[in-house]
């Protein structure tokens, strides 16, 4: 299985290394068991990294421990690296080795129960893990190697990540001689994590006890406590009293050294109001601290590990090496994710900051909620809990927990279970940064707000009220709905805490609602990562005010750096000069037009194109196809297929060694008149981000110097759909917006033959559609359009002829029927094989045709009569098939694959 902390680890590149062995050493300490063995680590730009495995006995347990040096005695800081719940020291064995390559003397280490350290698993209690870090640091001391600020007092400081992060807090409040700590993705108080307003994390908590071996491996203490409230569904006082002695909170007014703090936003585990506390009361101790929201966590995502790595050290530079020229960062930066570069399509990330923290109730937007909707809603908590809403569905490797990235939106809540209450259309984007909170009052149905007795005078039975708040963001036809980062906040109502108003804290997210969207607050009596009261009942809700929602406005989004554009132009435009002066003669040489293709938008015969410096090796070769008026043609092939190498003589950037291709008739050679007739979007567009769309069109149009009747700007904008975006500044688009603009951009003069590079890259699923819907139109009018992609579903459903290439050769060409066959399926991929009898059961489902196990059993191909993707998804999960992913079956794809293989696919 693999835990959440072993995907932090899987997304750190490991350091070249060679190993030999050598003579063991003798141990320098009465905490040494035995000897070590060193191994050398090389690497051509940093110093020769050695490492020394050693069991130690600390505390009374055998510790297996793993320490770098990069040799000499020189005196240097030192730094500890935890690992995550479920791994071992082998698990940072890259990061320790960097560092070490930094100048550090690093020391790893795997904690009681993991590895091959003995002991049980006591999450971190104080005279246990904690103490064992006393012992490590005591070891340290002794090194000739370690810088010390006092006998027996070396510099030091402690990092990790989950379950390592937090035992980096609990040593700096229980030891003194720890210098700087740098947590990550961890907790502050694991009661408030695992039972979060008294409501069980039952998903997540038996994901805890299983990673770590279950109960064989776990204190008795805890196991008892963790079955205790298991069964109950319900977390008793002893249960939190337990988890708080042993979480960071205990001593939070001892932890006061320099804290870096690193949590993630798709985290249901650990969510970012564990770092909002921790960074508070570090704080209030007097200790800088920092604060850095990176785009994963433990429910997957971008762990940015090299970034977040490189911070660290900058950190422990500076409070460690007492280097106080270092840079160490904003005092808060958050990753903002999405898009794509205009030039090269490459993913966009940008880091925004603050100079101070803003926590997660800052200046914040007011709401208004309940737009045409009844403001007091009544919903049902079904008997037993279920069927549940789902929001994240952690412990399956981050397939599900990310599907709203890709648009399939998993989260779902059920009629009659919860109250929704939309807000107006936005007249403007809106980053909404923190917690939202909103007023409402809540009561269970047999309790009146003023006396706790019913309608009838008697007395209520003192039900709770348990309820789980989120904030959806809804597309402006209010067809699609996404949760963002699948997050979710419980709430347990008490009976005398029921029918006054009370403000409700909603996730903390880092969120841009685009305009013309709204956000709806739903309070649902479920969710499927939680436990929900066995008993039915009936619970009303009443809104009392707006939805508040924090917007950080001094949190600044760093400016993208210039287009390849801005700088290329100048050369650009030598390249063209040149080009012309070189192929004027040629020009003017062109083979005459075919007056019985001037109705062909396109037709390539024995096209041929060698690599350069080669005499043999072709990029193109012998390739012909004829392309008609009012088609959308897919040109499809593996990388180094000559797609590229195809458009860019398609558009006379390049000029062929053989063959012909002509378009309406006349033959393509570089500057040739008929390119007028053709517009393309290949390697993107740079916008001038201070000028709105329309200006950005228009001061386009100018520099082909054609007269201003001929763009045809109005047809292109209302093609491409951006409708009152036109007016506004282009640094204010989505990503989406700004490829449709880039789009408008080729469509402008309204070209009869259009060639689109790519188009959809790193756009997400709804601006894909919207991308199709846009090619689809343009065509629909007499035009051509021809489409290089390689994601093959969407080019399986916006176009109507193929054109497939491999190794330079035309492979097959005909309409995409005629390629792929007919018939819609889903593909639902799984983390285990499911059984021929789960495959009955989910084909006996409302709305399911048929379903199909695939040949090896970890898939199912699910043929839809009437049910959504998302109801499917939701009823396999509540069958316990471990879905992975999900999406249309992509026949067009096993055509492809086919096709490229020579038919042994």
């Amino acid at each position: 299985m693999q835990t959440p902390t072993s995907r932090w680890r899987a997304r750190v590149p490991r350091l070249p290394r060679s190993r030999g062995r050598r003579a063991a050493l003798v141990a320098v300490l009465a905490l040494l068991v035995g000897a070590g063995t060193w191994t050398a680590v090389a690497d051509d730009n940093a110093p020769s990294v050695h490492r020394e495995d050693r069991m130690m006995r600390v505390n009374g347990v055998s510790v297996d421990t793993s320490y770098f040096t990069t040799g000499g005695s020189r005196p240097r800081p030192a730094v500890l690296i935890g690992h995550g719940f479920g791994g071992s020291k082998d698990d940072v064995r890259a990061q320790a080795e960097k560092l070490a390559a930094d100048g550090y003397a690093v020391l790893t280490w795997s904690a009681r129960g993991f590895g091959r350290t003995g002991g049980e698993i006591t999450l971190n209690a104080p005279d246990r893990e904690v103490k064992d870090v006393s012992g490590l640091i005591d070891w340290l001391a002794g090194r000739p190697e370690v810088r010390l600020d006092a006998d027996g007092d070396p510099r030091v400081g402690v990092t990790g990540a989950s379950y390592g992060g937090a035992v980096s807090l609990l040593a700096a409040g229980y030891d003194r001689r720890v210098d700087a700590i740098a947590p990550m993705i961890t907790y502050w108080d694991l009661a408030d994590a695992l039972f979060p307003d008294g409501v069980f994390k039952k998903l997540w908590a038996g994901i805890f006890v299983t990673s770590g071996g279950g109960c064989a491996k776990l204190e008795k203490r805890l196991c008892e406590m963790y079955e205790r409230v298991a069964v109950s569904g319900e977390p008793d006082a002893a249960a939190r009293r337990l988890l708080t002695e042993r979480s960071p909170v205990a001593v939070a007014d001892r932890i006061d050294v320099p804290a870096l703090i690193v949590q993630g936003q798709s985290d249901s585990l650990f969510p970012l109001s564990h770092a909002d506390t921790m960074a508070k009361a570090i704080r209030s101790n007097g200790a800088p601290v920092s604060v850095d929201w990176i785009a994963g966590g433990h429910d997957g995502g971008d762990m940015e590990g090299d970034r977040v790595e490189r911070r660290i050290g900058s950190w422990f530079d500076r409070y460690l090496k007492d280097e106080k020229g270092t840079d160490t960062g904003p005092a808060f930066r958050v990753t903002r994710t999405g898009g794509v570069d205009s030039t090269d399509g490459a993913a966009l990330t940008r880091g925004a900051d603050g100079t101070v923290y803003p926590g997660l109730h800052s200046d914040g937007e007011r709401i208004e909620l309940g737009d045409g909707q009844r403001r007091t809603q009544t919903l049902h908590n079904p008997a037993g809990g279920g069927p549940p809403s789902v929001s994240a569905v952690p412990g399956i490797g981050g397939g599900l927990g990310q599907l709203s990235s890709f648009g399939v939106g998993l989260s779902m809540d059920f009629p009659g279970q919860y109250a929704r209450y939309d807000s107006a259309p936005l007249d403007g984007p809106l980053r909404v940064t923190g917690s939202p909170t909103v007023r409402v009052a809540v009561r269970a149905d047999d309790v009146t707000a003023d006396d706790g007795k019913t309608e009838d005078g008697k007395p209520g039975d003192g039900k709770d009220v348990v309820l789980f708040g989120k904030v959806y963001d809804v597309s402006p036809d209010g067809k699609q709905q996404l949760l963002p980062s699948q997050l979710v906040t419980p709430h347990r109502i008490t009976p005398d805490e029921q029918g006054e108003p009370a403000e409700l804290a909603l996730p903390a997210i880092d969120h841009e609602f685009d305009a013309g969207h709204r956000l709806r607050l739903v309070l649902s009596a479920t969710d499927l990562g939680y436990a929900s009261p066995a008993e039915p009942a009936t619970y009303t809700v009443s809104l009392d005010g707006p939805l508040t929602a924090p917007t950080a406005p001094a949190v600044k989004t760093a400016a993208a750096p210039p287009a390849r554009w801005v700088w290329a132009l100048p050369a650009a435009a030598l390249v063209v000069a040149a080009l012309l002066l070189l192929t004027a003669r040629r020009r003017t040489a062109a083979p005459a037009p075919d007056p019985s293709l001037a109705g062909v938008p396109l037709l390539i015969t024995g096209l041929s194109k060698k690599y350069a410096k080669s005499s043999d090796r072709y990029a193109v070769r012998d390739l012909g196809f004829r392309v008609e008026k009012g088609q959308v043609l897919g040109l499809l092939g593996p990388n180094g297929a000559g797609k590229t190498t195809t458009l860019r003589m398609l558009m006379g950037l390049i000029t062929p060694d053989a063959g012909e291709i002509r378009v309406f008739g006349h033959a393509i050679r570089p500057g040739a008149p008929v390119l007028s007739r053709v517009g393309s979007f290949v390697e993107g567009a740079g916008f001038l981000p201070h000028l709105s769309g329309r200006a950005n069109l228009e001061l386009y149009w100018q520099a082909t110097g054609r007269p201003a009747q001929d763009a045809r700007l109005d047809e292109a904008l209302e093609i491409a759909g951006l409708g009152d975006a036109l007016a506004r500044a282009v640094r204010t688009y989505s990503q989406g917006m700004r490829q449709r603009l880039a789009i408008a951009q080729a469509m402008l003069g309204m070209p009869d033959l259009l060639i689109l590079d790519e188009p959809t890259n790193g756009l997400d699923p709804p601006q894909i559609r919207e991308m199709r819907d846009v090619m689809i139109r343009y065509a629909a009018g007499g035009r051509t359009v021809i489409v290089s992609s390689h994601l093959l579903s969407e080019v399986e459903q916006s176009c109507t002829h193929l054109v497939v290439m491999d190794r330079g050769r035309l492979v097959q060409a005909g309409p995409v029927a005629e390629i792929t066959g007919s018939g819609d399926m889903l593909l639902v991929t799984t983390a285990q094989e499911v059984p021929e009898v789960l495959a009955e059961k989910a084909a006996a489902l409302p709305g399911i045709g048929s379903v199909t196990r695939t040949d090896d059993g970890r898939g199912l191909l699910v043929r839809l009569d009437g049910a959504t993707t998302d109801r499917l998804v939701a009823e396999l999960v509540r069958l316990d098939v471990r879905v992975t992913g999900v999406g249309p079956h992509r026949r067009l794809e096993d055509a492809f694959l086919t096709l490229i293989s020579g038919g042994s696919a």
